[in-house]
């Protein structure tokens, strides 16, 4: 009996710390990132059906004698079958906020596996950053 009660001690100890532990961890907040891409990256694929079926084969930038930025993205469909895209240009200064110079969605027609070339020149001399930003067409 005198070697029960360790033992019995041991399980009841293991029992209560396996009650308290969780493997999920700490749940996170939603939607965390849903906005911070399109301040972080280049080129943005904003949802899923964009994210499976079209890719960035390249980004090219460049400072116009006048101060202007100007940029041109090769949007390529992924996919065996015709699809129709939007894009848009967001210009950002140079700490990242916008500039107020945004372009407005245009439809980009890509026939199976092509590549398009869009390009984009910003308004205003104070865009150094910018996003080019892709979703299915509505």
């Amino acid at each position: 009996m005198k070697h029960l009660r360790p033992l019995l001690a041991a399980v009841l100890a293991g029992l209560a710390l396996a009650g308290c532990h969780s493997d999920r961890g700490a749940f996170r907040p939603h939607e965390t990132t849903k906005y911070s891409i399109e301040s972080t990256e280049k080129f943005a694929l904003l949802d899923e059906s964009a994210q499976l079926s079209v890719t960035c084969t390249g980004l090219q930038e460049r400072v116009s004698h006048a101060g202007l930025l100007e940029v041109m993205a090769n949007v390529k469909n992924r996919e065996n079958r015709p699809l129709v895209v939007e894009v848009r240009c967001v210009f950002k200064d140079v700490n990242g906020f916008s500039t107020g110079d945004e372009t407005p969605w245009g439809a980009v027609s890509l026939g199976a596996g092509a590549t398009e070339a869009v390009h984009y020149t910003s308004v205003n001399n104070l865009a150094r950053k910018y996003t080019v930003m892709v979703r299915e067409a509505r």
